[in-house]
């Protein structure tokens, strides 16, 4: 880790990046329980919702995806982000 602190800042810069935000991705990576409570609840639903989707043979839409999951569709993760 002391290794990578002369290299960060250089690709930070290029990418303009803080290097303070690439240490706490880092650290995130390394220890998940760092991260933000609803990011860590997203994890667990979206092992949820594949699992509901490929039980369905792929062809439930997010409502009964969210519905089967138990959870109101604006509140899962597949709203958020796309897959």
């Amino acid at each position: 880790m002391v290794a990578l602190v002369g290299y960060v800042e250089p690709i930070c810069r290029v990418m303009q990046v803080a290097p303070s935000g690439y240490w706490r991705y880092a650290a995130q990576r390394r220890n998940p329980e760092l991260r933000c409570a609803r990011v860590q609840r997203d994890d667990v639903l979206s092992i949820e919702i594949k699992r509901v989707w490929q039980a369905n043979m792929q062809f439930y839409g997010a409502d009964k995806v969210g519905a089967n999951c138990g959870v109101r569709a604006p509140m899962w993760p597949a709203a958020r982000r796309s897959a």
